[in-house]
């Protein structure tokens, strides 16, 4: 099976950057920090595949440069280094009329493109719902305003799509004229969620979406968004902290560190015989 989504030798630098950066940077110096320049590598040359209907999860502690990875394929920084490609013949996606060549590094298109891709075929909810949804703004026009970018007009359409995607994700669709700033944190995931799955993106990514949410609302949000993979099989990248989340969401992990990959493989793998220290250090941390 062709994967839908390739990431190659991926880099976020934030400083000017020396010769010495990656020699004395990453898991095996113990920071991300060059002591030379003082440039900060968030993450560096990391390398993966994303297949379709997997949800991949990315693990590691805070600064481990996980949703830095998520951010850069949403196109919300600019990366130093790195080519990402897209195959949606590989999801056998439809119903878009954006082509976009699998063999294309993503990275080189112009800001237009990059955008049209990001709106019409990329979905994403952040940790925080302030960075996904404008809270003052009716729950229904934050999903009517993403549609609008993916090229939608028709009012009446935008408003029946919006209250289907509400009631999808358990949203009350009497509520759909109230902005998310009366909402609950988990009804505010919730629409952050809906707004994301507006558009049938081909790669769906979630961002540490349960982190501040009581634990019982934290349940119901991971069993919708696991009950909404099973039914859309959109491909889908799990950040999280929590290994938890990581167990029930996802089929295949990587592990980060000082912004470097140090393990990968099947998630029950991992979970159940950790090899690297630092990946043992992180599930016995949980035991």
């Amino acid at each position: 099976m062709k994967p839908i989504l390739r990431v190659r030798e991926l880099t976020k630098r934030y400083g000017p950057g020396c010769p010495d950066c990656f020699d004395l940077t990453g898991a095996g110096q113990g920071t991300n920090q060059c002591p030379r320049c003082k440039s900060i590598l968030a993450c560096r040359q990391v390398s993966f595949d994303l297949f379709p209907n997997e949800v991949l999860g990315v693990v590691g502690e805070s600064g481990s440069g996980k949703s830095t990875v998520v951010r850069l394929l949403h196109f919300d920084f600019e990366p130093t280094a790195g080519r990402f490609y897209l195959d949606l013949k590989a999801g056998q996606q439809s119903g878009s009329a954006l082509a976009i060549d699998p063999d294309q590094d993503l990275f080189a298109l112009s800001a237009f493109h990059r955008r049209r891709i990001r709106n019409e075929r990329m979905g994403i909810v952040y940790q925080n719902a302030r960075m996904g949804l404008h809270l003052k703004v009716s729950a229904g026009g934050n999903i009517a305003e993403r549609l609008l970018m993916a090229g939608w007009r028709h009012v009446g359409r935008m408003q029946s799509r919006a209250a289907q995607l509400l009631e999808q994700t358990e949203v009350p669709v009497r509520r759909m004229n109230e902005p998310p700033r009366n909402f609950s944190g988990g009804m505010q995931q919730r629409v952050q969620i809906a707004k994301a799955l507006s558009t049938q993106p081909a790669v769906l990514l979630l961002d540490e979406v349960t982190t501040g949410l009581d634990v019982s609302v934290q349940a119901r949000v991971l069993d919708l968004i696991r009950s909404l993979q099973q039914e859309l099989g959109v491909a889908t990248i799990v950040v999280s902290h929590d290994l938890g989340v990581i167990r029930l969401l996802t089929s295949r992990t990587i592990v980060m560190r000082h912004g470097c990959i140090v393990e990968a493989g099947l998630s029950d793998q991992i979970l159940e015989d950790p090899q690297h220290p630092y990946t043992q250090l992180l599930v016995n941390s949980v035991l």
